[in-house]
């Protein structure tokens, strides 16, 4: 049984005008010592889908349906008590800015420690020593003069590994990592990347990357969810996505790439933008911008339109493309011709 198992998960947001739906649908699992990657545009789902594991969706935003079990226990019914010992402990995030998750008037070791004595009946010593292990995992230098400054004093690199420490400091089963290095340089970024990697390989410990870079996904991750409009469009294993993607939206992705454009030319982008989740189109989401609502014969493939796709396999992964489905429907009739 996997360690993590959302199945048919519903997010929406209760506004005057009526419900938006967030996450529509949305099913996936997370073995333990996994890495599963979580892409897509600004506006796909991708965080709403890792605040939903915690119910820490702000309101109007509520879980409107589905279940989400974590370890053999339903999460999605749990009191604020009950989830507590959840949130943080067997499940820990980092966020995308660690000075919005830091306590600027606190050191960073108050903070540590004051995690730690949450969630453990220990002396604030022991919790200091933890900490202070936890820093050194994390590869911070003179990590006993770091405990005692405070965020503003450590440069972004240092307060992101600080980030980090607090998120293994109980042993979690679970990383949700929100964009952990958007307002990092590159150089850093792979510093950061390669740290969280190898923490989770050496602890066994299950994490979750919600990223919009492709490049960052196709090394650290060993499955992937495309999300497009709050519904997941197609998923499977990373490198056999990054290879051979089959959703026209996927592909599209791949070939925004900088490295996939020819020198001195402009870079592929996908034309028009991400639709309003108040105003969804009919039929497959991605349809307006898709090149392939037209077959090669110039028609119109009608249920791109009409009607949202299902999920078909292709290979190990999923698709829900109506152009996937209709491939696989003429293979079929060719192969039982060439049979009969």
């Amino acid at each position: 049984m996997a360690l993590l198992d959302v199945n048919h998960l519903d997010v929406r947001f209760a506004l005057r005008q009526g419900d938006v739906k967030a996450l529509r649908d949305v099913s996936f699992s997370l073995d333990r010592g996994e890495r599963l990657g979580i892409v897509g545009e600004s506006g796909a789902g991708k965080s709403v889908a890792a605040f939903s594991l915690l119910n820490l969706i702000a309101k109007p935003g509520y879980i409107a349906g589905g279940s989400i079990t974590f370890d053999g226990q339903e999460l999605t019914g749990l009191g604020e008590r009950a989830l507590r010992k959840v949130r943080g402990h067997r499940i820990s995030m980092i966020f995308q800015d660690p000075m919005m998750t830091l306590n600027p008037v606190l050191s960073i070791g108050e903070q540590m420690v004051e995690c730690l004595k949450a969630h453990r009946r220990i002396s604030s010593k022991e919790a200091r020593a933890i900490s202070l292990r936890k820093l050194e995992q994390v590869q911070i230098p003179s990590p006993e003069k770091r405990l005692d400054q405070y965020p503003h004093e450590l440069s972004g690199g240092m307060r992101q590994r600080i980030i980090i420490a607090i998120a293994l400091l109980l042993d979690p089963d679970i990383i949700i990592a929100d964009e952990p290095t958007t307002a990092l340089d590159v150089t850093i970024q792979a510093e950061i990347m390669a740290l969280l990697l190898e923490l989770c390989e050496k602890h066994n410990v299950g994490l979750i990357l919600i990223t919009h870079d492709l490049g960052v996904v196709s090394q650290v991750t060993q499955r992937m969810l495309v999300m497009y409009a709050g519904r997941v469009i197609e998923q499977g294993p990373t490198r056999e996505i990054i290879n051979d993607p089959q959703h026209p939206y996927t592909q599209g992705l791949i070939n925004a790439l900088p490295q996939m454009a020819t020198p001195g030319e402009r870079l592929n982008q996908i034309r028009g933008s991400m639709p309003s989740l108040s105003q969804l189109p009919s039929g497959c989401p991605f349809h307006p911008r898709c090149d392939f609502t037209q077959r090669h014969d110039g028609s119109e493939r009608t249920p791109c339109k009409t009607e949202v796709p299902a999920f078909v396999r292709s290979g190990n992964c999923e698709v829900a493309c109506h152009m996937v489905a209709e491939m696989q429907d003429a293979e079929r009739i060719v192969a039982r011709e060439d049979n009969s």
